[in-house]
């Protein structure tokens, strides 16, 4: 499998008509426990003529013995960069897709502790579906991005530094309720995951509005 190095292509057209670029990735999104996070990533026109750091991909391709250094050089690499979440209480009561918007805009609201305001932005959000409006998300130009974590630096950046953050809240989580595994499933539907399910049940941090009996075995 050829493996797609992002670039800054579309940052750079973007950066000719926008000041800042901010690009958004969400994790989490297929656990059966645990929050979602939506990590947020911001490039001007001084990063974008930087090299991309080395082994930066969309999370799901860095190995994970090397995302948090990864991760680590994307943050220092970008302008600013926040981590939004919503809770599987929250999933639960909104639904996913409002669950991602929230903590998107969370993650917005994060960025201005860094002075960055999300309205004087384009926002490059990883999908072809524009939660973060649907969630409320006012005054904001977005612009949703098949591929975007694949193809775009900066929302790769967002991506890996997401999961690097969500991977160690589900470490947390995991000393707490170590049946579940979940310092190595990470709240997916692995085998070992769906064992202590059936015998145990779900905890206080499962999705409980998801048909989690059902769900297909990820790992």
């Amino acid at each position: 499998m050829t493996v797609v190095e992002p670039r800054l292509t579309l940052e750079r057209r973007l950066l000719r008509e926008h000041p800042l670029v901010i690009a958004c990735d969400e994790v989490g999104r297929g656990a059966l426990a645990g929050p979602v996070a939506v990590g947020a990533a911001v490039v001007d026109a001084r990063d974008a003529r930087r090299r991309v750091p080395a082994g930066l991909r969309d999370s799901k391709l860095v190995p994970e013995h090397r995302r948090a250094d990864v991760a680590s050089r994307a943050a220092s690499w970008v302008s600013a960069s926040a981590v939004g979440w919503a809770s599987s209480t929250e999933i639960d009561e909104v639904g996913i897709m409002r669950a991602l918007g929230n903590a998107a805009i969370r993650a917005l609201a994060e960025l201005r502790g860094a002075g960055v305001r999300a309205e004087d932005c384009i926002v490059i959000l990883d999908g072809n579906y524009d939660y973060i409006s649907a969630a409320g998300g006012s005054g904001l130009n977005v612009r949703p991005v098949i591929k975007a974590d694949r193809d775009c630096a900066s929302a790769a950046a967002a991506s890996v530094i997401a999961k690097v953050a969500r991977d160690e809240l589900m470490g947390d989580l995991h000393h707490g309720q170590p049946h579940y595994q979940w310092a190595r499933n990470k709240g997916y539907a692995s085998p070992e995951h769906r064992d202590a399910i059936r015998s145990r049940g779900i905890s206080v941090h499962h999705r409980s509005s998801w048909s989690i009996a059902d769900a297909p075995t990820l790992f």
